[in-house]
């Protein structure tokens, strides 16, 4: 008797789903809580305390759904994964929630300074300064950019492989265009990869459902 292989779960695309809905909760909690302008005076360390705070313990999870969502489209590719696509998709990915969680983990890091002293004490330091400002930077700017490239290659790797529709990749394509270009104009642009990373998802989820029945 031989034990069969490790075979990934065809459910496992709900991953995709469940990374979509937590960062748009992510997104909209912290937009909602924190300024977008870097050098606002940091009231929201008082005042948006609790939202914030939940914003972070959820990220974790947010990141964890998103690996999911990177095995379930290797493993749709299977053999027709192309080593330089695959690389620069999946190299795009982890840098994108790096930057998101050292982000995150700035922003936490305040919240923990904070509770031990005085916020107006906080706030009028450089240092406070300093990291608010990394913090914004490498969101709206790295991991942005990161997030772009992803959708990129990824739509590339739709067309040439067909494991989803095309106009899934075309769509793939406007969004990336929306990210790397139009994320200077409008602060709201964030929600483009989750969205996208849902309709792939639930594709993946219906058609293996399909294939099943």
């Amino acid at each position: 008797m031989t034990r069969s292989g490790l075979k990934t779960p065809k459910a496992a695309a709900i991953a995709g789903i469940v990374f979509s809905v937590l960062l748009i909760v992510i997104f909209y909690l912290f937009r909602n809580a924190v300024p977008a302008d870097p050098s606002e005076p940091g009231i929201w360390l008082t005042a948006n305390r609790d939202s914030v705070a939940f914003a972070l313990n959820l990220l974790p999870f947010a990141g964890i759904a998103f690996l999911w969502f990177i095995g379930v489209l290797r493993d749709r590719l299977g053999q027709q994964e192309d080593r330089f696509f695959a690389t620069v998709f999946f190299g795009s990915a982890l840098l994108f929630m790096t930057m998101i969680f050292v982000a995150a983990a700035i922003i936490g890091a305040l919240l923990l300074v904070s509770s031990s002293a005085q916020p107006n004490d906080l706030t009028s330091t450089a240092t406070f300064r300093l990291a608010r400002s990394t913090a914004y930077v490498l969101v709206n700017v790295y991991a942005i950019k990161l997030a772009g490239v992803f959708l990129i290659t990824t739509s590339t790797v739709v067309i040439y492989t067909q494991i989803a529709p095309r106009w899934i990749a075309v769509l793939g394509y406007v969004m990336a265009a929306i990210l790397l270009l139009g994320s200077y104009y409008t602060s709201w642009n964030f929600i483009v990869l989750p969205a996208w990373v849902m309709l792939m998802s639930t594709y993946i989820l219906i058609d293996n459902v399909r294939h099943s029945a």
